[in-house]
Order: structure tokens, then C-alpha cells, then sequence
């Protein structure tokens, strides 16, 4: 099965909705890939995605594409499409967790981005760490904490300013669990909008998604084909292969689509907002293509249920902290939030 690239009027696209009542759209363009491409070859890859109806961009400060990025949106919002028809996210990354830092964070990415606001500003991971790029699994940060609450709103605090000043319209949550969530939706003035997620067939999170759906919150799918082109150290010998699944295989027949579009046909029909990446053309204009036709039946969408395997894939090892084991400590797995000592351990606090 190939992929069939299709023009698409992005006037076409079915938009959803946060709860400020903006519109966003229900696909985006994902721009990580600096472990496999160049940032030249990621923003040509935008650029070509603009073009083939996609409005919504996941940028982030890590990924180290942003200058090269901000050039094609410049060029992008003169020649074709204005700044509003526009979603453009970025991210705060660990290292910048510090109310100050974030703040800073958010203006660099402004001026690579070369744009007077950002319609989302998510705090990339709940952890304060650094690691190089290229990071193996096995690399700790001895300065890596795990999830202090306080600290993370004092940031949260300092992004909600930047809504206030324009500079930023929503505010977004990634990598986080039911407990953190609850916590930060609890305690927040500006309530995020938006939160990042894992979501695939194989790794559905049924009851993350669930939660962040009733609390108004939207849910943006990365990884949404199973990301095959993702790192070697997120990469383990049991991970499940999405697009071989049975059901995926027998539904992309039943449609003549490749597996990788059923897997996006059902990420829009579910609610959530894929971001795939790819710098194929063929591929990134069928992605978007394929949202707006063929939908999959209501059985489909119930056999998809299915495929769920809880694969997690984006295991986030690097970001483990001395005194924890295991990635497990990172996702609250008992419902509880793991302290110094990890699983099961007290909740770490502020102790400054």
C-alpha cells in the first residue's frame, strides 16, 4: 500500500475546539527529528507541509530547528497563510524549569520562530534535568529531581504571566500523569489547554485521555503511528510495531490505505490532535489527506479499541533522578507521585 498525496484546502478541515474557544486544527506538522535529519531538511519538510494545507506546527526549544523554522514561517505567513489561520506551539525544555529561564525560554523561542506570540507554550517534561543531545538511556543527570510540585507552579506561574503580557495564548502540559495533572489543574490561575501525550493504537492511555477530555483539556498525540523513526535509546525489544497490528492490517485493506493512515483516521475520530513527522513529501500531504475523507466506521473505531497494548515507546529514562530504578517511577504507575526514593516513595516537596 502507498501513500496517495492530495491537495487540501485547509478551509476543509473539521477545527476543534479549547475551551478559551479558539479553533485548532485536528492535525499538526511535528518537527522532531534532529536524531535522523537536519534542521535544514525538518524546516524544508514545513515548508512543504504549510503548502500542503497543515496550520498546525509543534515546534520546541530542544529540537534545535527553530531558527531555520521561524524562516519558513516568516515566508509562510507573507506568501500563504496569515499569522491567525496559524497554530504555532513550542516548549520549555527541562533545563529551563527556573521562572526566569522559562520566561527567557519562551522569548528565544519567539525571536527564531520570528513571531509576536505563540498560540501554545507546553512545559516539555515535569522534570527539571539536563542531558546532552544524543543522550544514551543509561545517562543520569546528577543534578536530575523528580517532580516537585511548588516548583513547578512558581514556573507555571511566570508562563501564566506571559498570557497575560499577549506573548502567549494557551498554556500546555506534556509528559504528565493523572496525579500531576489533578495537582496542577488544582492550583493554577490559567488552567493549561492543551497537553501532550503519547497516543497511539498500541499505547491508547484510556484513562489519561479520559481525565484531560472531562477537565476540558485538549489532547495533542505525538508519536501518533508508533514513532519508526524515533531514537535508539527509546527503542527496546518488546516495543510493538502499530501499523502490523491485525486489526490496523485489516482495516487499512478494507480502506486501500496504507496502515500509517488508518492509525490517523482514528487518532481524529477519537478526538485527539496527531502530530506525525516526516520529511516526505508523499507522506506528509497524504497524512493531512486522509483526515478528510473515508472516515473509519463506527465498528472500526470500536475494533481499534482493541489494538490497545499499553506500549509505552517514549520511556524517558535519561530523566530518571538518583535514588530511582526505573522509568516506571516517572509515570506514577500506583496513582501516586514518587519521591527521592522512587516507587512508592513519599512525594518529594520544596526544601529550599
Amino acid at each position: 500500500m502507498t501513500f496517495v498525496p492530495t491537495e487540501v484546502d485547509p478551509g476543509l478541515l473539521p477545527s476543534r475546539v479549547l475551551a478559551s474557544g479558539a479553533p485548532v486544527p485536528p492535525i499538526g506538522m511535528g518537527t522532531f527529528g534532529s536524531d535522523r535529519y537536519s534542521a535544514d531538511e525538518i524546516a524544508a519538510a514545513v515548508a512543504g507541509a504549510v503548502r500542503s494545507g497543515y496550520r498546525l506546527i509543534d515546534c520546541a526549544a530542544v529540537y534545535g530547528n527553530e531558527s531555520e523554522i521561524g524562516v519558513v514561517l516568516e515566508n509562510a505567513i507573507a506568501e500563504v497563510a496569515p499569522r491567525e489561520d496559524l497554530f504555532v506551539m513550542s516548549k520549555v525544555w527541562n533545563d529551563a524549569h527556573a521562572p526566569a529561564d522559562a520566561v527567557g525560554s519562551v522569548h528565544e523561542s519567539l525571536r527564531q520562530l520570528r513571531l509576536e506570540y505563540l498560540d501554545a507554550v507546553f512545559v516539555h517534561w515535569p522534570f527539571p534535568n539536563h542531558h546532552p543531545p544524543h543522550a544514551e538511556a543509561e545517562m543520569r543527570d546528577p543534578l536530575a529531581t523528580p517532580y516537585v510540585h511548588e516548583r513547578y507552579m512558581e514556573m507555571w506561574r511566570a508562563l501564566e504571566n506571559l498570557v497575560d503580557a499577549g506573548l502567549v495564548r494557551h498554556l500546555g502540559t506534556s509528559n504528565v500523569t493523572i496525579p500531576k495533572l489533578e495537582l496542577i489543574l488544582r492550583d493554577s490561575r490559567i488552567a493549561p489547554a492543551l497537553i501532550e501525550m503519547e497516543l497511539h493504537p498500541c499505547f491508547q492511555q484510556p484513562e489519561l485521555f479520559r481525565y484531560a477530555v472531562d477537565h476540558a483539556v485538549q489532547p495533542i498525540g505525538y508519536s501518533p503511528l508508533g514513532s519508526p523513526s524515533r531514537p535508539e535509546r527509546d527503542r527496546s525489544e518488546d516495543d510493538l510495531v502499530d501499523v502490523d497490528h491485525p486489526i490496523v492490517r485489516r482495516i487499512a485493506r478494507d480502506h486501500g490505505a496504507h496502515p500509517a493512515l488508518i492509525c490517523l483516521k482514528w487518532a481524529v475520530a477519537r478526538g485527539q490532535i496527531p502530530i506525525p513527522f516526516s520529511v516526505k513529501p508523499e507522506q506528509y500531504a497524504a497524512n493531512i489527506a486522509a483526515v478528510l475523507s473515508d472516515p473509519l466506521t463506527p465498528a472500526e473505531i470500536e475494533d481499534m479499541r482493541g489494538v490497545e497494548r499499553n506500549n509505552r515507546l517514549i520511556k524517558g529514562q535519561v530523566f530518571l533522578w538518583e535514588g530511582s530504578e526505573s522509568w516506571l517511577d516517572l509515570w506514577d504507575v500506583d496513582g501516586t507521585i514518587p519521591g527521592w526514593n522512587g516507587y512508592g516513595s513519599p512525594r518529594a516537596q520544596d526544601d529550599r
